[in-house]
């Protein structure tokens, strides 16, 4: 075997398609959709390399556009499940002693696949499946995906140059192995690139995963496990199942060899999950690593000397880009009273400029919620809204299943700055937005830290020096992922590392060395050159 260093380069941000009129990617893309359209899916799970169907079928439908049949998955049970693990265990000794730079070069061979060859194919698949626009699905399952290998390899290989000293006579290395089982990765079904993620980043490490993804993103996810065989991933190295959340924890959390899960989520499921784990810790080989990111109320505090256009635009676009279907969309909003009439204004003019409807249109700002469970409850959280006495609907307020799962984007005033949506997580286009007098800035901001249980991200806007000092003291431990003058969404891999703490998870950072340590287990390793041959220390003399 021949020896080397080798480098991995500090890669760059995949660049951001814009989809001009006209131009080149936008005749891809459609030509891709109108594919997408044509052709009815047959998805199996993935497991130990085989294509694995039972027959029972679940439709896949656009959630904008909830008649249109875009295949069926096969849905699995505990049978499978357990197949996964001992695919994955089968996998993993040889996986955990493949050298790194042939790990390295399957990760990045699917990055280059995803950027090239498979590009407008993901973007349909995210499109379609997921009900995002074309800017929406650009940034996640091409540009955020892309990003998240190429610089994970990176970071990987960073860690891996990380040695201690060695004092005379001795030479002293760390190897990063592998953890010792299987990791479960668990995703959600707001962003392709959180589905790629989560199993490829403990892969990387050398790691075998079993991946469990939402039923809502089986469609785009299909296509990443695709990606991930042509460029190379051996058999059993990620099996990817369709199992109900509940049956994946009770066959995954009792089994000796879990060694770790990689979630993003509900807050509810993941304390149930942790809650499991601790129930069965005696059972595993090993600690299991528990990481993290379930959710956020996400805010906007204003303050008096803030950009009025600045803030409105941070507003309309935090709140209601992929219809705050995002853990880290703006959810609630405090403006000072010298700014509220203007703010209002504008706003509520912003959002009725927003047009709402199918992926297809690239016309559309707004699609649809992703699916029935999720439309009524966003529903329930706007009826509300309109009877209470506390509330007023400034614009939005429509929901309509006729054709899709359509929630008009929405903004609700309240008086009380307690009030349900201002502390509970709604996931939906929904912002509501709370008024406080403009010599009140301290206790806005006691506010913002105390009304909600999340600390994912927030966003302050002000013009004054002192007082994004002051908030961003207050407010240490309120957001992971702060913001000064823009909308809390939007994290980039390599620049904004991303998690919150508190409700929202456990701050392990994806898109960043952060979250990789979670799945190495660290070897030291001293080797003395010249060792002692008598046990007696000089101190032990007189003479």
């Amino acid at each position: 075997m021949s020896n080397g260093h080798f480098n991995f380069p500090q890669p760059v941000n995949e660049p951001v398609l814009q989809f001009a009129p006209k131009s080149a990617e936008k005749t891809a893309l459609k030509a891709a959709l109108a594919a997408a359209k044509k052709t009815k899916s047959d998805i199996p799970m993935y497991i130990g390399g085989q294509e694995v169907r039972t027959g029972k079928k679940v439709d896949i439908r656009p959630p904008h556009e909830t008649k249109h049949l875009l295949g069926q998955f096969h849905q699995g049970d505990a049978s499978h499940v357990k197949m996964a693990i001992d695919s994955a265990l089968k996998a993993h000794e040889q996986w955990a002693h493949t050298p790194w730079i042939q790990r390295a070069s399957i990760f990045l061979k699917a990055a280059d696949l995803l950027a090239t060859k498979y590009r407008y194919q993901m973007l349909a698949a995210t499109m379609l499946g997921q009900s995002k626009n074309a800017f929406q699905a650009e940034i996640d399952s091409t540009c955020e995906l892309i990003d998240f290998l190429r610089f994970n390899v990176h970071f990987l290989n960073e860690i891996y140059k990380q040695q201690p000293i060695s004092g005379p006579g001795m030479y002293n290395r760390v190897e990063y192995r592998s953890l010792e089982g299987f990791v479960l990765a668990v995703t959600p079904f707001n962003f392709t690139a959180i589905g790629g993620n989560l199993p490829t980043s403990a892969a990387m490490c050398g790691n075998v995963v079993v991946w469990k993804a939402a039923n809502t993103q089986v469609y785009s996810a299909n296509l990443f496990m695709k990606i991930l065989r042509e460029a190379g991933l051996p058999d059993g190295v990620i099996n990817l199942v369709f199992v109900s959340g509940p049956v994946v924890g009770e066959v995954c959390f009792s089994h000796r060899d879990f060694a770790g899960v990689h979630f993003t989520g509900s807050t509810g499921v993941f304390q149930g999950m942790w809650k499991s784990i601790g129930e069965n810790i005696a059972k595993y080989k090993t600690y299991p690593r528990i990481v993290g990111e379930t959710g956020g109320k996400d805010f906007i505090l204003v303050h008096p000397s803030a950009d009025v256009d600045a803030v409105v635009t941070g507003m309309a676009r935090g709140a209601f880009e992929y219809q705050g279907q995002k853990c880290s969309a703006a959810s609630r909003a405090y403006i000072p009273d010298n700014l509220a009439a203007e703010i209002r204004k504008k706003l509520v003019a912003a959002v009725k400029t927003m047009k709402m409807g199918t992926t297809e249109d690239f016309t559309n700002f707004i699609n649809a919620v992703i699916d029935e469970k999720s439309f009524s409850s966003i529903k329930k959280y706007i009826d509300g809204a309109k009877k209470d006495k506390t509330c007023k609907i400034l614009v939005g307020g429509k929901c309509d299943s006729t054709k899709g799962w359509y929630v008009e984007p929405t903004v609700i005033e309240t008086t009380n700055a307690n009030y349900t949506t201002m502390c509970e997580e709604i996931f939906g286009p929904v912002l509501t937005i709370y008024t406080y007098k403009a010599d009140e800035f301290d206790h806005a901001c006691a506010l913002v830290d105390s009304t909600s249980d999340y600390a994912l991200t927030g966003a302050v806007f002000s013009q004054d020096r002192y007082a994004l000092e002051k908030a961003m003291k207050a407010l240490t431990h309120s957001a992971g992922n702060f913001y000064i003058n823009d909308k809390p969404t939007g994290a980039v891999v390599g620049q904004q590392p991303f998690g919150g703490a508190r409700a929202s998870g456990t701050n392990d950072k994806a898109g960043s060395m952060l979250n990789l340590y979670r799945w190495l287990s660290a070897r030291t390793i001293k080797e003395t050159f010249n060792p002692p041959t008598d046990y007696r220390y000089a101190f032990l003399g007189e003479k």
